[in-house]
């Protein structure tokens, strides 16, 4: 159940009070993150002498043991005194609460006001003992900042949760730093810069090292800067007050080896389209050579066993452009299924035969050491269907229909032609493309193949059944989405 749903079922805030508590929901991963300790926050319940939990937030800056969610948990009131206290007089409140047996840690709590009343109450647990952050108390007084500008709708990014890395710089309405973190000092201590506190945050002792600046129009508040030797970005929060910057908070992430990272990929990325552009490059002249061969030779037996060979080249180079214009180490089916058929219509069908083709289901994406095997196999049964199923007509169907259950993929690539002989047997059969078909199928993509007239009898077609295990590692929507494109 969402926070709105919570506070309408068991409080009796209004619509607005509800909203400006939705408004401010949006920082509260943030606030958890940047006083180092877990956040939950507290409204009355209907119940008498019961407060709601309607949000609940652990830090991803510091280790805190795990504990059970609280979250929409009706607590009675005399439990939490420091809460109930905010609660009524709306002043700050400090104290100790046990976190686990024998173990006490600091309870921090401040008042959610709507303009006129308290509507509820956060409370931040720290453990201060362990934490021991110089000029915590900052942090403190800057999360209630951030929290009373929330009343605003605020750019959600904006306040993505921090991590344990991140340096954190926090200025007066001056601009003049008035904290600064340890993860803070350390990047600027390799910048050359010793002491950060009391700096003004534009100084050009900070600045004189950045060698490049780079922002995005859709986040103005977020720079990606090259100083020194590191890549850092910058992401900067103003905190205002009837126009006027109160507190300005500054976020700074080092991305160093994260871009030599992408760096490194991008150039490995082109190596491997490269490659694929070869290969399919040398194909086509092999494919070429064949060509040549077969217009040489005077047996149309060995005209024939060449075009094959050239169909069979070719559906592997249609595998190798795409791997090469995507980039993709993954291949839609559906794609090169289109580009096979527009093959085998070009080199294999006379220039009077019609092909229709179609295809049903949802997209086949695998993995691209799947991909060549499995465009050879499509290759041999469309190949087979021109050869063996429209004997004596002008026109004919080929299809291909997908579906899928948890563990595998089902493909039947069909045909409306004459059907299977009534003695045929995959088995016993000597056919080469259908051997190939077998090997490749079974023993390469370790599925299952077989070969059957239409249900509705002899002379309504033939399907080609093939069971394919789906990659243990699936294939995302976003590779999907992308091969779509």
């Amino acid at each position: 159940m969402n926070m709105s749903e919570l506070c309408r079922q068991q409080t009796n805030l209004s619509v607005r009070e509800i909203g400006l508590l939705e408004r401010m929901r949006t920082v509260f991963p943030f606030l958890a993150d940047l006083v180092h300790g877990q956040l939950k926050v507290y409204v009355p319940a209907k119940a008498a002498g019961r407060l709601l939990i309607i949000a609940q937030e652990r830090p991803h800056t510091i280790y805190m043991s795990k504990r059970e969610s609280e979250y929409g948990r009706l607590q009675p009131a005399i439990e939490e005194p420091l809460v109930q206290d905010t609660l009524a007089t709306g002043l700050p409140g400090k104290g100790k609460r046990e976190w686990t047996y024998g173990s006490l840690i600091d309870m921090y709590t401040y008042a959610i006001h709507d303009g006129t009343k308290v509507i509820g109450v956060i409370s931040f647990e720290v453990d201060g003992d362990r934490l021991q952050i110089d000029g915590y108390p900052c942090l403190l007084a800057t999360a209630v900042d951030v929290l009373n500008n929330a009343r605003k709708n605020v750019e959600e990014q904006q306040y993505q949760p921090l991590s344990a890395s991140d340096g954190i710089l926090i200025t007066d309405q001056f601009s003049r730093i008035v904290f600064a973190n340890a993860a803070a000092q350390r990047i600027y201590r390799v910048l050359g810069v010793g002491s950060l506190r009391g700096c003004h945050l534009f100084d050009r002792q900070l600045t004189r090292h950045v060698r490049r600046e780079t922002m995005e129009r859709e986040r103005p508040w977020q720079k990606e800067l090259v100083a020194g030797d590191l890549t850092l970005i910058r992401r900067q929060i103003d905190l205002q007050e009837g126009g006027q910057l109160v507190r300005r908070i500054v976020i700074l992430a080092d991305v160093t080896e994260i871009r030599a990272k992408d760096k490194e990929i991008r150039i490995k990325s082109a190596v491997i389209q490269e490659i694929h552009h070869r290969v399919k490059n040398n194909l086509q002249t092999i494919a070429s050579l064949l060509r040549l061969q077969a217009r040489r030779s005077q047996s149309e037996e060995v005209k024939c066993a060449l075009q094959e060979s050239v169909n069979r080249v070719l559906s592997i180079s249609v595998v190798h452009e795409f791997l090469s214009q995507q980039g993709e180490e993954a291949i839609n089916v559906q794609q090169v299924m289109q580009q096979i058929f527009d093959l085998v219509g070009r080199n294999m069908a006379d220039s009077e035969f019609l092909i229709r083709t179609e295809y049903t289901g949802p997209d086949v994406v695998l993995p691209s050491k799947y991909a060549s095997s499995l465009a050879l196999v499509l290759n041999e049964l469309v190949l087979n269907a021109m050869e063996h199923a429209f004997e004596g007509r002008q026109s004919g169907l080929i299809g291909l229909s997908v579906r899928e259950d948890s563990d595998h993929w089902h493909l039947d690539l069909y045909d409306d032609g004459c059907g299977l002989p009534e003695d045929f047997s995959l088995r016993r059969t000597r056919s080469l493309g259908l051997s190939i078909v077998r090997t490749l199928v079974e023993g390469d993509l370790e599925g299952t193949f077989a070969l059957e007239n239409d249900a509705r009898g002899s002379g309504c077609g033939t399907h080609a059944y093939i069971r394919l295990p789906k990659p243990e590692q699936e294939i995302t929507s976003e590779v999907v989405q992308s091969l779509e494109e």
